[in-house]
């Protein structure tokens, strides 16, 4: 034990940096050591400056405020995004919660709008780095864009674009059919008399090259580049992109036009017996096989929007098949003599039709009317829909290129090219502004500016992607196939609730049980001990529940009148300022 009259200790077990606390039956130390222990204060109290310094400024960097050369940020915490692009991306109104008993169900709704509300505010910020809106092709004054040629255009525009407009001279087996991958990089061709070939278009590099010997009818890529499907002659046969023979499909024979559901995985194809097919292709099983009864089904192609099937028949009618039904979901009259060719725009709202009757018309399909109608001198053999509105019509040997053919009457067509042969088959690139056309003497690539999307989603079609990549969306892919049961005219519908049903179904329990399950239960006092479940705290309890209620319920009828009254408020203001706009008419009011 430390005894007064010992000398005191002059090193410390704590460190050299701090001095032994002082003690009062301590001598006062020497005049001689006061110039050492002055020094020591000062650099005890400068070391406990720089530790506040320190220790305000991680206190700032928590709060939101970044230092840049020691000064603080004069804007902290994240940008603003702009109150119109949030509203654009906002899924749903905000839900509300249930009472304080369900707090499980509290936390899991209020997990759900944090993250909802996040990617809303990601998608804006996003939103800001893409271009609003795609480039078209303008002429000078009083010129037309269609008198430009395609030659004037690839000159004009930087060397890669100019690169993507071509010809492929293969006079010997066409004419030929088209298409383009999911991703718009690779193409695929199908020449009449048997020439199929794969081909990475941009690098202009031959993948495969094969002759089947018999006559092809159709060709269409599978989910990804590695596989693709060829309607031949009597049978239909899948082949990788080696040019390797994968399947024989005898099931599906004298098969003339095909459409690939990718998010289905369902090959459709339609067949000269007037049989629809749909081929399972993640499995290799046939799901449904209907019988259409209205003759050679060559006139084919899907809804992207809802995967439903749209068919082109002799008698001048578009039928609308999902492989749930055995019947047609809709039937329209659209000419008054066999239907060429329909499209449908990626949106599902507009579909194109072209008939014998040499009609071009234009039918919104919400409500299976007819928009617009134009008249083609030699009718369309052949049509096609680019991702961003503009309709390629074939005519012979000219393809024509439309603008807002369903907003604006058109009188004169946007481009017009004249290729080499007799135009088969027409398809338009995704993600590029370039138009594929297949005819008599080869192929042709046009470039049509402002056609494709300029902002893809890396995560669906990534043009770019690596083979590593591919594998790993292709299993992804798989993981979210949706099922063909789920294929309706309104997709909209799986997320609806049935009240009907629902309120039936309801009644038949409460006949069942003798009981509303669903009835809200009588409040019932727990028993408490010490003398807290009395007669009186009881009854108090009881009212304070019930007091709670009337509140929700006053509460809710006064939002409701709110609402009402705001939305009055609203009209009458509409009101006033459509009555202050004057009239050409009002001249004759006294």
């Amino acid at each position: 034990m430390a005894v007064p009259g010992e000398a005191s200790v002059d090193e410390s077990h704590v460190g050299e940096n701090k001095t032994p606390p002082g003690r009062y039956w301590k001598e006062k130390q020497e005049e001689g050591k006061d110039g050492q222990q002055t020094e020591q204060t000062l650099q005890q109290k400068k070391k406990k400056k720089q530790k506040a310094k320190k220790r305000k400024q991680k206190e700032d960097q928590r709060d939101g405020k970044k230092f840049i050369s020691g000064k603080s940020d004069p804007f902290p915490g994240p940008a603003p995004i702009p109150e119109d692009r949030v509203q654009k991306f906002k899924r749903k109104d905000k839900i509300k919660k249930p009472p304080h008993q369900h707090y499980k169900l509290r936390d899991v709704i209020a997990r759900s709008e944090e993250a909802s509300e996040m990617a809303q505010k990601q998608a804006a910020r996003f939103d800001l780095l893409l271009p609003e809106d795609a480039g078209f092709l303008e002429g000078d004054e009083d010129e037309d864009t269609c008198t430009i040629s395609q030659e004037d255009i690839a000159g004009a525009v930087d060397i890669t674009s100019g690169a993507k407009y071509f010809n492929l001279k293969l006079p010997q087996f066409g004419p030929y059919r088209l298409d383009y991958s999911k991703t718009g990089r690779h193409l695929l061709l199908g020449g009449r008399r048997g020439h199929v070939s794969c081909i990475d278009w941009q690098s202009k590099q031959l993948m495969c090259e094969i002759n089947v010997m018999e006559s092809v009818n159709d060709v269409k890529w599978l989910h990804s580049e590695t596989m693709y499907a060829v309607a031949q002659k009597k049978w239909l046969y899948i082949y990788d992109s080696n040019g390797i023979e994968l399947h024989c499909i005898r099931k599906f024979n004298d098969v003339l036009r095909m459409q690939f559901l990718p998010y289905h995985f369902l090959l459709a194809t339609a067949s000269a017996t007037s049989f629809l097919q749909y081929l399972d292709v993640s499995v290799g099983k046939e799901v449904a096989a209907i019988c259409t009864k209205t003759g050679r089904l060559d006139v084919m192609c899907q809804n992207p929007h809802n995967a439903i099937i749209h068919l082109g028949h002799h008698n001048g009618t578009v039928t609308l098949w999902s492989p749930n039904q055995k019947e047609a979901l809709v039937k329209m009259l659209c000419h008054q003599g066999g239907v060429r060719s329909v499209t449908v725009d990626k949106t599902g709202t507009y579909m194109v039709t072209s008939g014998m009757d040499k009609k071009l018309k234009v039918f919104d399909i919400r409500t299976f009317k007819p928009l617009k109608s134009y008249f083609l001198p030699a009718g369309a053999s052949s049509l096609s829909l680019s991702q961003r509105g503009l309709l390629s019509a074939a005519t012979g040997d000219i393809v024509q290129v439309y603008r807002d053919v369903w907003s604006t009457p058109v009188t004169k067509p946007y481009m017009a090219h004249r290729v080499r042969g007799t135009a088969w088959g027409l398809h338009f690139c995704p993600f590029e502004d370039v138009l594929g056309v297949g005819h008599g003497e080869g192929f042709t690539s046009m470039l049509v500016p402002g056609a494709g999307e300029p902002n893809f989603d890396g995560l669906d079609a990534n043009p770019y992607r690596s083979a590593k990549q591919r594998q790993e969306w292709e299993v992804k892919a798989l993981l979210e196939k949706i099922q063909p049961e789920l294929i309706s005219l309104d997709p909209s519908e799986l997320g609806r609730v049935d009240h009907a049903t629902f309120e039936q179904r309801h009644q038949d329990r409460v006949q069942a049980l003798g009981f509303d399950p669903l009835a809200k239960e009588k409040f019932v006092p727990k028993y408490k001990k010490k003398g807290r479940s009395s007669a009186g705290n009881v009854e108090k309890r009881k009212k304070q529940v019930a007091h709670e209620d009337q509140r929700d319920v006053i509460r809710k009828t006064v939002e409701d009148k709110m609402k009402m009254e705001k939305e009055k408020k609203q009209r009458e203001k509409k009101a006033a300022v459509l009555s202050n706009q004057r009239s050409a008419l009002d001249r004759f009011k006294k």
